[in-house]
Order: C-alpha cells, then structure tokens, then sequence
C-alpha cells in the first residue's frame, strides 16, 4: 500500500501515475543504459567453481581412462565441435559420456579449462599435443597462438619435423613459415640428424627445388651425399638424386677432385655419366645442350635485405650523390653515408654484402667511375673504373661477378658489355650485345643474362637477347608484348617481371611476366602510378618499383607487388630521392 502525503491510500495506478509524473520533470534523459563489464568474465569463474565441486555438469568427456566433467553450454560457446554435436541431432547431443579418440588427456584438460577461464599456458612439452588437439576442437585462436609458438622457435635441427607436422594438420602459415626457414639455412639443416632420416621423396622434392639458400651447388651435393652413405641401401638411389643436382655449375676442379673420386660414383655407370656430362659442359659448352634448370642458380627469394636508394635526381633535375636505406619490415627510409660523386641513371650492384654505384650521369658528364659501400662501415670508397663511360645502363651479378650491359656515353647508345671481378677489381670486356640499347631492362634469369627492351637513339625495342656465361654467346630472347624502355625488370623464382617505362608515346604503368615454365610473356596487373626510369628490385618474396616519372614530375614514391596475392600496394616514399634512383638490396644476416 501506498501512503499520500494527506495520509489518504493510494492505489497502484494512482502510484504510477504520481511516479510518472516525478519523471516527466526531470531533467536527465529518459533511458539509461547499464553494462557491467566483468560481467561474463565473473560468470565464466563461477561457473568454472561450479564445475570443479562437480556441481551441474550435464557432459563427461572420455579418453581413455580419463574423464573429464564438463557445461554442454560452455564447450558450446568455445568450440565450433562441440557446438555443432551438441545442438545438432547427433548422437552424441544426449549422450551424458562421450568418447574422444586420438586426444592426449593433458591437453583437452587443459582445452576445457581454457574454454571456462580463456587461459592457457604452453611449452615446449605441450604445444604438439595442444595444436593437435586445438585442430580437433576448432579452437582457431588456440591454434593460431601454438603455430606462433612453433615458429619463434624454428631451428635447422628441427624445421623439418614442424614443417611435416604442419603439413599433417593443414596449417598453412606454420607450413609456409618452415618451408621458408628450410630454404634459407639448407646448409645448417642439411647437417642435422632430421635431414638424414627423410625418405626419397622428401629429398628429391628438396634437392628440386630453386630456393636454396646455398653459396655454390657444391653444397647441395654434399648433402646428398651424406644423405646417401648415412644407410648403405641408399646408394641404388644415387642416380635419381644425382639428377637432380645441377653438376654444371660446380667448379671443374670440385667435379674432378671431390665428385668424381667418390666411391659410389666410381661404381655407377648412370652417375660417371652424368659427371662427364658436367666435365664436358665446362670443355665445350656450346655442344652441350642441357635442360634449363642445370644451368639456373639457386636463389632464395624469401630472404629478405635492405634496400638501398643511390643518387637519382632532386624534383628540380639535379644529380644526387644522396643515399638512403628502407628497411621493409618496419617500412622507413633512413639516410646513410652519401657518394663521393653526384650520379643519377647510375647502375646498381651487390655482391658478398656490399653495394656498387656505377657510372652514371653527374649533371655534366657521363662517368666511368665505381664506388663501394660498405654498410657495417658506412663509407665509400673508390674501385677500378668501367672502359668506357656510361649512364642508363643495365647492371647485374652473375656468379659474384658484376656486368655492365649497354648505356649512353654521351655521344650514342651501346651495344658494349663488361664484367667487373671483385678479388682482381679488374674490368673484362666480352661479347657485344646484338644491338645497341640504351635503358634497357637487365636481370638474371635461368642463370643467364637477359636484356629486354631499351632503344638505340632512334627507335624503342620490345625484343630481347640473353648471354649465357659459360658459351660467352648473345641469342635472340622472346619479345616482349609491349616496347619498353626506361623500364625496371627483375627475377623472382622461376618468372621474370617487367614493369613501367616509355613506349615512345605514352610513359607505362603496365607490367608483364615471364614464366620459366610457358617460356611465355604475360601481362602482370599494372602499378598504380606511371613509371618511366623506374628501379625494380626484389626482398623477401615481393618486388619494389621505386621512384621514376610519370610524364609530368619525378617521383618519390614506392609500389610493391606480392605475386602471392596478386596486388600492387604503396609502401614509405623515399625521404630525398626523385627519379632517375638506382637501387639494390643487401641481404639481412641470417639470424
């Protein structure tokens, strides 16, 4: 009963009404929204307490002689699995005892304890169990945090057991993640006891494959080897594997001191063979047609490096002697230790970790002259010039050797190639290209050298030509769809990328493929920004187009490309280049 202020009773309406009225003169908002945040959090503890006083449980999990009581609606909540036996028609959505195969029962106890508190702890002992079981149960995020802990541990004497027990439970990330750490320490894998227990098939899809991370092919030879005389019924074997080890690129005396006096070999026929078409390969290259893939060096293109961003042009057209560092992890340019000399079109190199800056254009002049960076140093210094003068020119390293291909000198575009040495810091001319090009593109693919596009002065060129090392001959290369100079080309795998340029009437963003298997050129998705002058290089799996000019101003931007997504995407601008940079990487020690 309700009392009125005159001390008359007032009914339960009248009450409302008089309550109704308290509120219509207020002066705060009519609703109030309440949250208690510790809420579910607070409920989850209570209701992991029930569960260990055994109190209200309505499910019993078996394995083996294990069980484990547990809330229908709390495994439901946490676990896909569980929630589609338990409200689904399933036998199992009634049954009180339900049994689970293949579980260890350390690891579903702590599963279930994780379903009430969202706690777990993992170990080195535990994670296998805890993946397997998280695989089972669905439990994506339990997943996802022992896959991390697998690979902040990866080590070559273990990688190859991750990345097979990746493999078994379809974790990709954890798989990829392996596969990539296997690649870029072979050498120090190939030396641990895992190496050695792989079946055939497991070896034969290594040995195969084009991104070991190996200094020279000798290498992978010596782990076949110790694969083979590991179990003395492997030898019968040899021959497939011997197969698979591209013998043309090891170093004659290395084939005649090491490979041919092994006894295994001796005591092939199939294997003599193959060592004698290695041996005759060197003797007389050009009468020994052999398949591609022996003559392609071993490239790890998951390694990731430094990019360094070399002289170039200012935004009012100026020769820069300015150079600066991305590193693409945290995406920043940082500036180092510039040139002695203003260079822009300058050339490019790296090889045993430092970085060459060749020829070029200093606003005047072209230059023949080289200078080396040392990154632990951080200072340039003076090598031996190039013969002739060059700007515009194609650069790359070939078995730790730097080629010059083509250019302007000032006067006219070249057909002219040179090679330096850095143990003899000695310029060697070889073979002239077949044309003379000027801004062509210039990457190493399938172990030769191939120039695509460029132009002569008079006109712009879509045809190519490659030199192979070992015959010391040019020969005509597929033409690309589009002429192209002025365009940045590079390697990665086994498919070779253009992009950009000038076409003669239009500056590109167009790109284009081509795959070492079609032996065909295909159109790539294009960049997002026209390119003309622009620098391509690879790190780490992806390519980077770096500055360039796009028909009306030089640029300082970026464009990265992920062949495994299909996509261009900007990353940080370069802090003080323009177009006209010259680019290279530096691999990052391994760790």
């Amino acid at each position: 009963m309700v009392i009125s202020s005159d001390g008359s009773d007032v009914g339960g309406s009248n009450a409302a009404e008089v309550m109704g009225d308290l509120l219509s003169e207020s002066e705060f908002e009519d609703l109030v929204h309440f949250s208690a945040h510790e809420f579910p959090a607070r409920g989850y503890e209570v209701m992991e307490e029930i569960r260990r006083q055994g109190k209200l449980c309505d499910v019993t999990l078996k394995v083996g002689e294990h069980k484990f009581s547990a809330h229908r609606i709390v495994l439901c909540a946490s676990s896909p699995y569980f929630h589609a036996m338990f409200t689904s028609d399933m036998s199992e959505s009634k049954q009180e005892e339900i049994l689970l195969q293949g579980l260890d029962p350390g690891a579903l106890e702590a599963l279930i304890n994780f379903s009430y508190s969202g706690h777990l702890t993992i170990d080195q002992q535990n994670v296998q169990n805890l993946l397997i079981g998280a695989s089972f149960l669905q439990l994506q995020n339990v997943k996802e945090e022992c896959c991390s802990f697998l690979q902040q541990r990866l080590h070559p004497k273990n990688v190859l057991g991750v990345r097979s027990f990746a493999e078994s439970l379809m974790c990709t990330a954890l798989y990829e993640a392996a596969n990539s750490f296997l690649h870029q320490n072979f050498v120090d894998v190939s030396e641990s006891d895992e190496f050695l227990a792989l079946s055939l098939e497991q070896l034969l899809e290594l040995t195969g494959c084009d991104e070991l991370n190996v200094t020279h092919e000798e290498q992978v030879f010596d782990a076949v080897l110790s694969w083979v005389h590991h179990v003395p019924s492997r030898q019968d074997v040899l021959p497939e594997l011997l197969q698979q080890i591209r013998l043309p690129l090891c170093r004659p005396q290395y084939l005649s001191n090491v490979v041919q006096q092994d006894r295994l070999l001796r005591c092939c026929h199939k294997c003599r063979d193959l060592v004698d078409e290695a041996k005759d390969f060197h003797l007389m290259p050009e009468l020994r047609p052999l398949p591609a893939f022996k003559l392609r060096p071993r490239v790890c293109s998951s390694l990731s490096g430094l990019l360094y961003a070399v002289g170039g042009l200012s935004s009012t057209g100026d020769s820069l002697n300015l150079v600066e560092v991305f590193d693409p992890g945290a995406n920043v340019w940082e500036p180092c230790q510039p040139m002695k000399t203003a260079r822009s079109r300058v050339g490019v190199a790296v090889v045993n970790g430092l970085l060459y800056a060749i020829g070029g254009y200093d606003g005047q002049s072209r230059l023949s002259t080289v200078e080396v960076y040392n990154p632990e140093t951080d200072s340039w210094a003076r090598v031996a010039s190039m013969r002739s003068q060059r700007s515009a020119m194609g650069t790359v390293v070939l078995d730790g050797h730097i080629y010059v291909c083509g250019g302007y000198d000032g006067k006219s575009s070249l057909n002219s190639v040179e090679f330096y040495s850095p143990e003899t810091d000695r310029w060697t001319p070889v073979a002239p290209m077949s044309v003379s090009r000027s801004a062509a593109g210039v990457a190493v693919f399938d172990g030769q050298i191939v120039v695509s596009g460029g132009h002569d002065g008079l006109q712009i060129f879509n045809t190519g030509e490659s030199f192979c090392r070992h015959t010391g001959r040019w020969e005509t290369f597929s033409s690309m769809l589009n002429k192209r100079c002025r365009h940045g080309a590079a390697s990665l795998a086994a498919q070779m990328f253009v992009c950009g340029g000038y076409d003669g009437s239009a500056f590109l963003s167009s790109a284009e493929v081509f795959s070492s298997h079609s032996r065909q050129w295909s159109l790539l998705v294009a960049m997002a920004t026209r390119r003309s002058r622009v620098s391509l290089v690879t790190s780490g799996g992806r390519l980077f187009a770096l500055g360039g000019y796009d028909g009306q101003s030089n640029l300082s931007s970026v464009e990265t490309f992920c062949p495994l997504i299909g996509r261009w995407s900007f990353c940080a601008h370069m802090s003080c280049h323009q177009g006209g940079v010259g680019v290279g990487c530096v691999p990052l020690p391994l760790s």
